[in-house]
């Protein structure tokens, strides 16, 4: 029997999740030749192909599709061991700040996840926007950061990007006119920011039809139709989905999110910090055009 590299298992199921070596390659950190070495060597230990030409890319092979929930299976009982034996004994308290973003899709399973390791770890939320809990992170009140990316930092620990896209509600605008309607978020906030200079660049008028502070408000003025937005598809739920093409929205940039741990933290506290960066990057919500 040949045993699996972990880190192979890594890098196959990061093209598996990405579509693509070349964003494998930016999953696992290595260049696109070493994550092509990797999947050869992969292929050489099962004994199969796993891997199949499509077009200018390549794509998995019926026995790659049938290794992708082995290899999640594996990873998890391998990364579960790992967080057992560090957290059986841990305790003391873990400050996470985390935008809504987050809280409402990817966290509570990897909070799970983490409190089945480290059972006796307190864990104190703060769920906000990114300035405040930016500002309350660099006053040493916050371990771990998970807000929207300002500037490359120090004690970054992963920088994630997702597609940003225009959003409304599921039955559409309640009214259309010459102006393009716009739901945003009291400044600062990088989508509001994102969403006018996108309008100005293609020469569309706009109004403010709804402010909010919360992503509360924000949403209940998209589900009303009074508005379009912009989110990552993080934001889509009931009522609410990616605006449609007949709107002719201009192209948005990627949303950058980055992942901060405070210097000189605890072990527990790395732990966590090891937990959300090698699952953050697979948990993206993918959108189709």
């Amino acid at each position: 029997m040949n045993f699996i590299d972990p880190d192979l298992l890594r890098t196959f199921l990061a093209f598996a999740e990405g579509g693509s070596l070349a964003h494998a390659a930016a999953a696992v950190n290595r260049s696109p030749s070493a994550v092509t070495a990797q999947m050869q060597r992969l292929e050489a230990l099962i004994g199969e192909p796993l891997l199949a030409p499509a077009g200018r890319g390549r794509t998995l092979t019926p026995i790659g599709e049938e290794l992708v929930d082995h290899a999640r299976r594996i990873l998890d009982a391998h990364r579960d061991a790992w967080l057992s034996l560090r957290g059986a004994r841990a305790d003391g308290r873990i400050s996470l700040g985390s935008t809504q973003d987050f809280a409402d899709t990817t966290l509570p399973d990897l909070l799970r996840r983490f409190a089945r390791t480290h059972p006796r770890v307190r864990l104190d939320l703060r769920i906000g926007r990114s300035k405040e809990l930016t500002t309350a992170f660099d006053q040493g009140q916050v371990d771990i950061l998970l807000t929207m990316r300002q500037a490359p930092a120090a004690d970054e620990v992963l920088m994630l990007k997702e597609e940003m896209i225009w959003l409304c509600a599921d039955k559409g605008l309640a009214t259309i006119d010459a102006e393009v309607p716009l739901a945003v978020l009291d400044p600062p906030c990088g989508f509001r920011a994102a969403a006018i200079l996108a309008l100005e660049a293609a020469g569309r008028p706009f109004r403010i039809a709804a402010t909010s502070p919360s992503l509360s408000g924000l949403r209940a003025a998209v589900m009303s139709g009074i508005a379009v937005t912009t989110r990552t598809a993080r934001f889509r739920g009931p009522g609410i989905e990616r605006a449609p093409t007949h709107l002719d929205l201009p192209p948005l940039p990627a949303a950058e999110f980055s992942l901060r741990l405070r210097a000189h933290a605890d072990k527990a506290v790395t732990d966590l910090a090891a937990l959300l960066a090698d699952d953050l990057p697979s948990s993206a919500i993918r959108t189709q055009a």
